[in-house]
């Protein structure tokens, strides 16, 4: 990997994590689209370790955004340990359901980790992931009550949404668009689903990254100054794109996202199916 090639897929990082179109599959997409090779020509894939630790950028990103509610919640999930009347609060319930939502993600990273970091890369799996978790967004607009904020997520909720949020380990399928439709599946509105699919990002991604990281130099990896350059063109791109979502979908549906990850999906089929990008590479 080379200065350019890292600056790339930061921007790219930091543009779709957060947007409901899968950072992970345009992280895989984009090199073989533009032809890059890694690790001595032997792939296109700049691999998990890369992936997981890049996110680490949009992850300060989120943190940044909402640091205030992340402070508020973390201060009364601590003082709700020792004082009741913090317990039926937004903020101490929210710890709770943010801790309960990261656990399928967790267990079913460790127990599916060698599938995920060899054929779960594989860009067939991918566009068909796009489209076929595009029909599931487009389904939840469609059948989504959009009747409740933010005030009225509760246990059922983090647990519908931490499942969702499991799923997001197939490339292709996307953290923010498994969440945010099981969020619009349960009735939240477009503004709280985003939210919640934000915060509960948090420490999934820092689990992962701190993983990855630990485990960086036992694997392809394209260097530290590298996926450090990435990492910081990953956080500012992804500050901006969260600001930008968060006052789309005020006033929008999500359904520009849908169009393009049908479209996406299906340009990498006909690309697939023509010898033109190759599957496993």
């Amino acid at each position: 990997m080379n200065l350019l090639q890292a600056m790339v897929l930061g921007i790219v990082q930091g543009l779709t994590e957060f947007l409901p179109i899968s950072s992970t599959a345009h992280i895989r997409i984009v090199p073989a689209l533009f032809g890059w090779h890694f690790y001595g020509g032997t792939t296109n894939d700049p691999g998990t370790q890369f992936t997981a630790v890049v996110q680490i950028g949009t992850t300060l990103a989120v943190v940044l955004y909402f640091w205030r509610e992340l402070l508020h919640v973390t201060v009364a999930w601590f003082r709700g340990i020792y004082d009741k009347s913090v317990r039926g609060t937004l903020e101490y319930r929210l710890g709770w359901y943010l801790i309960v939502a990261t656990i399928p993600v967790s267990l079913f990273g460790l127990v599916f980790s060698d599938q995920i970091e060899t054929g779960a890369r594989n860009l067939w799996l991918i566009s068909c992931a796009l489209i076929g978790f595009a029909m599931l967004l487009f389904a939840a607009e469609k059948v989504g009550r959009r009747d409740r904020d933010e005030e009225q997520i509760n246990a059922g909720d983090a647990i519908a949404v931490g499942g969702a949020q499991a799923l997001a380990l197939i490339p292709g399928a996307s953290r923010s668009g498994t969440t945010i439709t099981a969020g619009l599946f349960r009735g939240l509105d477009r503004e709280a689903a985003a939210r919640f699919s934000f915060l509960l990002s948090i420490p999934a991604v820092v689990l992962s990254g701190a993983y990855e990281a630990i485990h960086h130099g036992k694997g392809h990896s394209p260097g530290a100054g590298l996926t450090g350059i990435a990492v910081a063109f990953a956080f500012v791109v992804g500050l901006a794109a969260i600001h930008w979502l968060m006052r789309w979908l005020t006033s929008h549906s999500t359904m520009i996202f849908v169009y393009y990850r049908v479209a996406l999906g299906g340009l990498i089929i006909v690309l697939l199916s023509t010898g033109v990008l190759d599957a496993t590479r």
